[in-house]
Protein backbone atom coordinates (compact mmCIF):
# COMPACT_ATOMS: atom_id res chain seq x y z
CA UNK A 1 0.00 0.00 0.00
CA UNK A 2 1.05 3.63 -0.56
CA UNK A 3 0.92 6.06 2.16
CA UNK A 4 0.53 9.28 0.90
CA UNK A 5 1.53 11.74 4.38
CA UNK A 6 2.19 15.41 4.55
CA UNK A 7 4.35 16.33 7.64
CA UNK A 8 3.25 19.85 9.39
CA UNK A 9 6.72 19.75 11.54
CA UNK A 10 5.52 23.10 13.26
CA UNK A 11 7.06 25.41 16.03
CA UNK A 12 9.32 24.56 19.06
CA UNK A 13 9.20 20.87 19.69
CA UNK A 14 6.94 19.84 16.90
CA UNK A 15 10.21 19.62 14.67
CA UNK A 16 11.78 17.16 17.09
CA UNK A 17 8.79 14.88 17.79
CA UNK A 18 7.47 14.70 14.34
CA UNK A 19 11.28 13.84 13.17
CA UNK A 20 10.95 10.89 15.57
CA UNK A 21 7.20 9.77 14.40
CA UNK A 22 8.46 9.72 10.55
CA UNK A 23 11.40 7.84 11.14
CA UNK A 24 8.53 5.15 13.09
CA UNK A 25 6.59 5.19 9.87
CA UNK A 26 9.07 4.66 8.02
CA UNK A 27 9.98 1.70 10.19
CA UNK A 28 5.89 0.26 9.74
CA UNK A 29 6.52 0.60 6.04
CA UNK A 30 9.98 -1.49 5.76
CA UNK A 31 8.37 -4.13 8.43
CA UNK A 32 5.16 -4.25 6.84
CA UNK A 33 5.97 -3.58 2.98
CA UNK A 34 4.36 -0.04 2.57
CA UNK A 35 5.67 2.65 0.42
CA UNK A 36 5.62 5.45 1.75
CA UNK A 37 5.62 9.13 -0.12
CA UNK A 38 6.18 11.76 2.74
CA UNK A 39 5.87 15.67 2.04
CA UNK A 40 7.00 18.26 4.12
CA UNK A 41 5.07 21.90 4.65
CA UNK A 42 5.01 25.00 6.51
CA UNK A 43 2.54 25.72 9.13
CA UNK A 44 2.12 28.40 12.48
CA UNK A 45 4.68 30.43 13.26
CA UNK A 46 7.62 29.23 10.89
CA UNK A 47 5.04 29.75 8.22
CA UNK A 48 4.54 33.51 9.52
CA UNK A 49 8.44 33.56 9.23
CA UNK A 50 8.95 32.61 5.77
CA UNK A 51 5.53 33.23 3.91
CA UNK A 52 3.83 35.52 5.93
CA UNK A 53 1.13 33.43 6.30
CA UNK A 54 0.55 30.99 9.47
CA UNK A 55 -0.95 28.64 6.69
CA UNK A 56 0.00 29.36 3.60
CA UNK A 57 -1.12 28.50 -0.02
CA UNK A 58 1.26 25.80 -0.35
CA UNK A 59 0.32 24.16 2.43
CA UNK A 60 -3.59 23.87 1.60
CA UNK A 61 -2.83 22.57 -1.66
CA UNK A 62 -0.48 19.80 -0.06
CA UNK A 63 -2.79 19.03 3.04
CA UNK A 64 -5.63 18.80 0.11
CA UNK A 65 -3.54 16.12 -1.66
CA UNK A 66 -2.33 13.71 1.04
CA UNK A 67 -3.81 11.15 2.27
CA UNK A 68 -3.66 12.07 5.77
CA UNK A 69 -2.21 14.57 7.38
CA UNK A 70 1.11 14.52 10.62
CA UNK A 71 1.16 17.67 12.54
CA UNK A 72 3.50 18.82 15.11
CA UNK A 73 2.58 21.79 17.15
CA UNK A 74 2.51 25.57 16.55
CA UNK A 75 2.88 28.60 18.89
CA UNK A 76 5.79 30.81 19.92
CA UNK A 77 5.59 33.54 22.59
CA UNK A 78 7.02 35.97 20.14
CA UNK A 79 3.54 36.20 18.49
CA UNK A 80 1.46 36.25 21.90
CA UNK A 81 0.16 40.27 20.93
CA UNK A 82 0.61 39.95 17.12
CA UNK A 83 -3.21 40.55 15.66
CA UNK A 84 -5.41 36.82 15.21
CA UNK A 85 -4.65 36.64 11.84
CA UNK A 86 -0.56 36.55 12.47
CA UNK A 87 -0.74 33.92 14.97
CA UNK A 88 0.46 30.55 14.56
CA UNK A 89 -2.56 29.47 16.11
CA UNK A 90 -4.65 30.70 13.12
CA UNK A 91 -3.01 28.24 10.78
CA UNK A 92 -3.95 25.37 13.19
CA UNK A 93 -7.70 26.73 12.42
CA UNK A 94 -7.52 27.13 9.12
CA UNK A 95 -6.36 23.54 8.40
CA UNK A 96 -8.73 22.07 10.48
CA UNK A 97 -11.78 24.09 8.12
CA UNK A 98 -9.76 23.29 5.04
CA UNK A 99 -9.48 19.80 5.50
CA UNK A 100 -13.36 19.71 7.15
CA UNK A 101 -12.16 17.86 10.04
CA UNK A 102 -14.97 17.95 12.76
CA UNK A 103 -13.87 15.48 15.24
CA UNK A 104 -10.66 15.19 17.28
CA UNK A 105 -10.40 11.98 19.16
CA UNK A 106 -8.10 12.17 22.15
CA UNK A 107 -7.84 8.90 23.79
CA UNK A 108 -6.16 8.66 27.46
CA UNK A 109 -4.45 5.79 28.96
CA UNK A 110 -3.07 4.95 31.93
CA UNK A 111 0.68 2.38 31.84
CA UNK A 112 1.18 0.38 34.13
CA UNK A 113 4.76 1.46 33.53
CA UNK A 114 3.60 5.22 34.47
CA UNK A 115 1.44 5.13 37.01
CA UNK A 116 4.23 6.63 39.41
CA UNK A 117 4.35 9.52 36.92
CA UNK A 118 0.87 10.77 37.98
CA UNK A 119 0.35 13.16 40.46
CA UNK A 120 -2.56 10.87 41.73
CA UNK A 121 -2.81 7.84 43.75
CA UNK A 122 -2.34 4.75 41.90
CA UNK A 123 -5.27 3.16 42.49
CA UNK A 124 -7.27 6.12 40.60
CA UNK A 125 -5.47 6.26 37.85
CA UNK A 126 -4.47 2.42 37.27
CA UNK A 127 -7.14 0.71 34.49
CA UNK A 128 -7.74 4.36 33.15
CA UNK A 129 -8.84 4.12 29.34
CA UNK A 130 -11.30 6.37 27.75
CA UNK A 131 -11.66 8.46 24.84
CA UNK A 132 -12.38 11.80 24.73
CA UNK A 133 -14.57 13.17 21.48
CA UNK A 134 -14.49 17.19 20.72
CA UNK A 135 -16.64 18.50 17.93
CA UNK A 136 -13.75 20.67 16.43
CA UNK A 137 -15.25 22.73 13.90
CA UNK A 138 -17.81 24.81 15.74
CA UNK A 139 -18.58 26.85 19.26
CA UNK A 140 -17.09 29.93 20.62
CA UNK A 141 -13.27 29.09 18.74
CA UNK A 142 -15.23 29.56 15.48
CA UNK A 143 -18.42 31.63 15.99
CA UNK A 144 -18.87 35.01 14.62
CA UNK A 145 -19.58 37.97 15.48
CA UNK A 146 -16.03 37.77 17.51
CA UNK A 147 -13.21 40.62 18.10
CA UNK A 148 -12.18 43.31 19.87
CA UNK A 149 -13.67 46.80 19.69
CA UNK A 150 -13.95 50.60 21.56
CA UNK A 151 -11.43 51.85 23.40
CA UNK A 152 -10.60 53.27 27.03
CA UNK A 153 -13.59 51.63 29.99
CA UNK A 154 -15.66 51.01 26.18
CA UNK A 155 -13.30 48.63 25.28
CA UNK A 156 -14.93 45.28 24.82
CA UNK A 157 -14.29 41.92 23.21
CA UNK A 158 -16.91 39.55 22.22
CA UNK A 159 -16.83 35.81 20.84
CA UNK A 160 -19.72 33.94 20.21
CA UNK A 161 -20.58 30.16 20.39
CA UNK A 162 -23.13 29.07 18.39
CA UNK A 163 -23.81 24.99 17.44
CA UNK A 164 -26.58 23.80 15.10
CA UNK A 165 -28.47 21.13 15.20
CA UNK A 166 -26.32 18.72 12.61
CA UNK A 167 -22.92 20.03 13.89
CA UNK A 168 -24.30 18.14 16.95
CA UNK A 169 -25.76 15.22 15.75
CA UNK A 170 -22.69 14.18 13.88
CA UNK A 171 -20.07 14.47 16.51
CA UNK A 172 -22.44 12.68 18.79
CA UNK A 173 -23.07 9.69 16.43
CA UNK A 174 -19.22 9.63 16.06
CA UNK A 175 -19.07 9.05 20.11
CA UNK A 176 -22.25 6.86 19.79
CA UNK A 177 -20.49 4.83 17.13
CA UNK A 178 -16.73 4.64 19.09
CA UNK A 179 -18.45 3.64 22.31
CA UNK A 180 -20.31 0.61 20.56
CA UNK A 181 -17.06 -1.31 19.92
CA UNK A 182 -15.60 -0.48 23.55
CA UNK A 183 -17.48 -0.48 26.83
CA UNK A 184 -21.10 1.38 25.65
CA UNK A 185 -21.11 3.68 27.45
CA UNK A 186 -21.07 7.69 26.55
CA UNK A 187 -20.96 10.45 28.83
CA UNK A 188 -22.00 13.83 27.15
CA UNK A 189 -20.53 17.11 28.89
CA UNK A 190 -22.30 20.50 28.69
CA UNK A 191 -23.54 23.31 30.53
CA UNK A 192 -26.79 23.28 30.16
CA UNK A 193 -27.59 25.23 33.57
CA UNK A 194 -26.18 28.56 31.89
CA UNK A 195 -25.87 27.85 28.36
CA UNK A 196 -28.92 27.75 25.73
CA UNK A 197 -26.41 26.47 23.80
CA UNK A 198 -25.47 23.56 25.94
CA UNK A 199 -29.38 23.34 26.48
CA UNK A 200 -29.92 22.55 22.27
CA UNK A 201 -26.28 20.00 22.68
CA UNK A 202 -28.21 18.23 25.46
CA UNK A 203 -31.70 18.03 23.73
CA UNK A 204 -30.05 16.44 20.07
CA UNK A 205 -27.87 13.93 22.23
CA UNK A 206 -30.89 12.46 24.10
CA UNK A 207 -32.66 12.06 20.28
CA UNK A 208 -29.11 10.38 18.95
CA UNK A 209 -29.34 8.47 21.52
CA UNK A 210 -32.34 6.88 20.85
CA UNK A 211 -30.55 5.31 17.69
CA UNK A 212 -28.08 3.32 19.81
CA UNK A 213 -29.93 1.48 22.37
CA UNK A 214 -27.30 -0.71 23.20
CA UNK A 215 -25.44 2.16 24.52
CA UNK A 216 -25.80 3.40 27.91
CA UNK A 217 -25.99 7.18 28.34
CA UNK A 218 -25.30 10.41 31.11
CA UNK A 219 -25.42 13.97 31.41
CA UNK A 220 -22.52 15.67 33.33
CA UNK A 221 -21.76 19.59 33.76
CA UNK A 222 -18.32 20.56 32.43
CA UNK A 223 -17.76 21.67 36.17
CA UNK A 224 -18.75 18.19 37.67
CA UNK A 225 -16.66 16.14 34.82
CA UNK A 226 -13.32 18.73 35.70
CA UNK A 227 -13.47 17.48 39.05
CA UNK A 228 -14.55 13.47 38.67
CA UNK A 229 -11.51 13.34 36.40
CA UNK A 230 -9.37 13.74 39.13
CA UNK A 231 -11.91 11.85 41.53
CA UNK A 232 -13.00 8.87 39.53
CA UNK A 233 -11.43 8.88 35.98
CA UNK A 234 -12.44 4.90 35.83
CA UNK A 235 -16.06 5.63 35.74
CA UNK A 236 -15.94 7.20 32.06
CA UNK A 237 -15.53 5.34 28.27
CA UNK A 238 -16.52 7.91 25.93
CA UNK A 239 -16.73 11.42 26.97
CA UNK A 240 -18.94 13.98 24.37
CA UNK A 241 -18.62 17.87 24.55
CA UNK A 242 -17.96 20.65 22.49
CA UNK A 243 -15.12 22.23 21.22
CA UNK A 244 -13.85 24.54 23.81
CA UNK A 245 -14.77 22.11 26.95
CA UNK A 246 -12.72 19.20 25.17
CA UNK A 247 -9.80 21.62 24.98
CA UNK A 248 -9.55 21.99 28.54
CA UNK A 249 -10.48 18.85 29.65
CA UNK A 250 -8.43 16.48 27.36
CA UNK A 251 -5.34 18.41 28.75
CA UNK A 252 -6.84 17.52 32.13
CA UNK A 253 -6.63 13.84 31.21
CA UNK A 254 -2.87 14.32 30.88
CA UNK A 255 -3.02 14.34 34.62
CA UNK A 256 -3.71 10.74 34.24
CA UNK A 257 -1.46 9.57 31.45
CA UNK A 258 1.66 10.52 33.56
CA UNK A 259 2.20 13.33 30.95
CA UNK A 260 0.95 15.75 28.60
CA UNK A 261 3.38 14.64 26.11
CA UNK A 262 2.01 10.86 25.69
CA UNK A 263 -1.48 12.30 24.44
CA UNK A 264 -2.04 12.05 20.76
CA UNK A 265 -4.91 12.90 18.84
CA UNK A 266 -7.21 12.26 15.38
CA UNK A 267 -9.11 14.38 13.90
CA UNK A 268 -11.67 13.20 11.49
CA UNK A 269 -14.05 14.68 8.79
CA UNK A 270 -15.59 13.41 5.65
CA UNK A 271 -15.01 9.70 4.82
CA UNK A 272 -13.09 9.01 1.20
CA UNK A 273 -14.47 6.94 -1.11
CA UNK A 274 -12.22 4.29 -0.17
CA UNK A 275 -13.83 4.24 3.33
CA UNK A 276 -11.24 5.62 5.12
CA UNK A 277 -11.41 9.07 7.14
CA UNK A 278 -9.48 12.19 6.31
CA UNK A 279 -7.62 12.78 9.41
CA UNK A 280 -5.45 15.24 10.80
CA UNK A 281 -3.10 13.62 13.29
CA UNK A 282 -1.10 15.46 15.89
CA UNK A 283 0.18 14.93 20.01
CA UNK A 284 -1.76 17.00 22.22
CA UNK A 285 1.17 19.39 23.91
CA UNK A 286 1.66 22.86 22.82
CA UNK A 287 5.06 23.54 21.28
CA UNK A 288 7.22 24.15 24.56
CA UNK A 289 9.89 26.55 23.02
CA UNK A 290 11.64 26.38 26.30
CA UNK A 291 13.08 23.07 25.54
CA UNK A 292 12.81 22.92 22.15
CA UNK A 293 16.45 21.97 20.59
CA UNK A 294 17.48 20.45 23.81
CA UNK A 295 16.49 16.86 22.10
CA UNK A 296 14.26 16.37 25.63
CA UNK A 297 10.96 16.85 24.66
CA UNK A 298 8.52 13.28 25.09
CA UNK A 299 7.85 11.96 21.31
CA UNK A 300 5.26 9.03 22.46
CA UNK A 301 2.61 11.51 21.88
CA UNK A 302 3.74 12.03 18.29
CA UNK A 303 4.27 8.22 17.93
CA UNK A 304 0.78 7.13 18.67
CA UNK A 305 -0.37 9.92 16.41
CA UNK A 306 1.11 7.80 13.63
CA UNK A 307 -0.90 4.53 14.93
CA UNK A 308 -4.16 6.20 14.99
CA UNK A 309 -3.20 7.14 11.16
CA UNK A 310 -2.42 4.18 10.62
CA UNK A 311 -5.80 2.81 11.75
CA UNK A 312 -8.08 5.61 10.81
CA UNK A 313 -7.38 7.12 7.49
CA UNK A 314 -5.38 3.77 5.75
CA UNK A 315 -7.28 0.72 7.75
CA UNK A 316 -3.93 -1.23 9.26
CA UNK A 317 -5.49 -1.80 11.93
CA UNK A 318 -2.36 -4.39 12.49
CA UNK A 319 0.17 -1.43 11.76
CA UNK A 320 -1.71 0.40 14.36
CA UNK A 321 -1.67 -2.57 17.37
CA UNK A 322 2.16 -3.13 16.49
CA UNK A 323 3.15 0.64 16.74
CA UNK A 324 0.91 0.91 20.04
CA UNK A 325 2.48 -2.13 21.29
CA UNK A 326 5.73 -0.97 20.38
CA UNK A 327 5.17 2.06 22.67
CA UNK A 328 4.34 0.34 25.69
CA UNK A 329 7.25 -2.38 25.50
CA UNK A 330 9.73 0.86 25.41
CA UNK A 331 7.46 2.36 28.65
CA UNK A 332 8.31 -0.51 30.31
CA UNK A 333 11.99 -0.84 29.45
CA UNK A 334 12.09 2.17 31.80
CA UNK A 335 13.87 4.39 28.26
CA UNK A 336 11.86 7.26 28.40
CA UNK A 337 12.00 11.23 28.63
CA UNK A 338 12.60 13.17 31.96
CA UNK A 339 9.42 14.13 32.12
CA UNK A 340 7.62 10.92 32.68
CA UNK A 341 10.47 10.18 35.60
CA UNK A 342 12.36 7.68 34.48
CA UNK A 343 14.22 5.40 37.76
CA UNK A 344 17.52 5.95 35.89
CA UNK A 345 18.87 8.23 33.50
CA UNK A 346 16.35 10.08 31.18
CA UNK A 347 16.96 9.10 27.22
CA UNK A 348 16.67 11.88 24.84
CA UNK A 349 13.74 12.43 22.49
CA UNK A 350 15.89 10.91 19.28
CA UNK A 351 16.93 7.45 21.38
CA UNK A 352 13.16 7.17 22.13
CA UNK A 353 12.34 7.32 18.80
CA UNK A 354 15.08 4.94 17.90
CA UNK A 355 13.39 2.32 20.92
CA UNK A 356 10.03 2.04 19.23
CA UNK A 357 11.58 1.42 15.70
CA UNK A 358 13.85 -1.08 17.33
CA UNK A 359 10.98 -2.84 18.97
CA UNK A 360 9.07 -3.24 15.85
CA UNK A 361 11.30 -5.69 14.75
CA UNK A 362 9.58 -8.62 16.32
CA UNK A 363 6.60 -7.51 14.12
CA UNK A 364 8.60 -8.21 11.30
CA UNK A 365 9.58 -10.91 11.83
CA UNK A 366 6.21 -12.48 12.17
CA UNK A 367 5.21 -10.67 8.66
CA UNK A 368 7.88 -12.80 7.53
CA UNK A 369 6.97 -15.75 8.85
CA UNK A 370 3.30 -15.24 7.42
CA UNK A 371 4.75 -14.35 4.23
CA UNK A 372 6.66 -17.80 4.39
Amino acid sequence: MQLNVLLLPGDGIGVEVTREARKVLEQVGRVFGHTLKISEALLGGIAIHKTGDPFPEDTRELAAEADATLMGAVGLPEFDNAPPDKRPERGLLGIRKALGVYSNLRPVRSYKALLDSSPLKNELVDGVDMIIVRELTGGVYYGTPRGISGAGLEERAVNTMTYTRGEIERIAQMAFELARKRRKKVTSVDKSNVLENSQLWRRVVVDVAKQYPDVAVDHMLVDNCAMQLVLNPKRFDVVLTENMFGDILSDEGAVLAGSIGMLPSASLGPKRPSGAWTGLYEPVHGSAPDIAGQNKANPFGAIGSVAAMLEYSFGLTREAQAVNAAVENVLNSGRVTADLKPAGKAATTSEVGDAVCEALQPARKEVGAAKS
